[in-house]
């Protein structure tokens, strides 16, 4: 593995495995508001956070050994995962037996109804990492796919069992969950689509990649519009500002996108998912 050399500050949250934990632990906050959970304890956070660091961390680790020796084809965070696997493997093994023991003696016993979906939703997607081809031209839709239901299944799951009158279904169909999930699917592909459209000569690929993107957010967005207007108890509508923020900046990153490296890209779809948080607590009030 070749010396990586010095990054950017604002680089190593990403390069850490950190954005993904961050994301999820920020929209946890906004399901367990608009569920109004009366009791949302540390260690919920603590849990999801640990569990999608180790995620994030083990796919990583994999990447890098699906991709071998092939340095041109590794980006910087796989380097830098590959660079310090020990640091990572002992991290990760660390973090899921601390997040273990809080499942177990701290979470509420509704949860274990929800890990085995969490687990074959997870089991999945590496499937499909390690099973799908590693060719650049090719965009992974069924990956991103999963693993952006993967990631809103976590987020959400760990809100919804506190609410043991309501089932699984329930959860799965909710307004909320499907909007989020849907947005976390565009954000995952956005750096997919965006890196396949530059590497495109034909301009009726760029344009099939602009529209894959452009289109599916102008929907979520007018459709996290409608459902917040009509919520007439406006109990949901800060998640769904929430939601069309997200829609929003990722949109206009998407018209922006040759202004910045691919790293940079990368942080900033991070950041589109955390500032509806401030237009969430601004829009209940907090």
């Amino acid at each position: 593995m070749p010396a990586i050399p010095r990054q950017p500050f604002w680089l190593y949250p990403n390069l850490l495995s950190l954005d993904a934990p961050l994301v999820a632990v920020a929209w946890l906050y906004m399901f367990a508001r608009t569920w109004r959970l009366g009791y949302h304890p540390w260690e919920a956070y603590a849990t999801l956070g640990l569990a999608v660091w180790v995620i994030y961390v083990a796919d990583r680790l994999l990447d890098g050994l699906l991709l071998g020796g092939d340095s041109a084809r590794l980006e910087v965070r796989h380097q830098f995962h590959s660079a310090h696997r020990k640091l990572f493997s002992i991290g990760a093994a660390v973090a899921l037996v601390v997040a273990l023991v809080l499942v177990v003696t701290k979470m509420p016993m509704t949860i274990y109804r929800h890990l085995l979906l969490g687990g074959v939703l997870v089991a999945g997607f590496f499937g499909l990492a390690m099973l799908s081809s590693q060719d650049r031209n090719e965009v992974p839709l069924t990956k991103n796919i999963l693993a952006g239901v993967t990631f809103a299944f976590g987020t959400a799951m760990t809100a919804h069992i506190y609410r043991p009158e309501l089932g699984i279904f329930e959860m799965l169909r909710s307004r909320e969950f499907v909007c989020f999930a849907v947005l976390c699917i565009l954000n995952i592909s956005a750096l997919d689509l965006w890196q396949h459209a530059a590497r495109a000569a034909d301009l009726e690929i760029k344009a099939a990649d602009e529209l894959a993107l452009t289109l599916p957010l102008a929907l979520l967005g007018g459709t996290a519009l409608l459902y917040a207007l009509l919520d007439n108890e406006q109990s949901t509508r800060p998640f769904f500002y929430a939601i069309l923020t997200g829609s929003a900046l990722l949109y206009i990153l998407n018209r922006w996108r040759a202004r910045f490296s691919l790293d940079a890209l990368r942080v900033l779809a991070d950041v589109s998912l955390l500032v509806p948080v401030v237009v969430f607590m601004a829009a209940a009030g907090e």
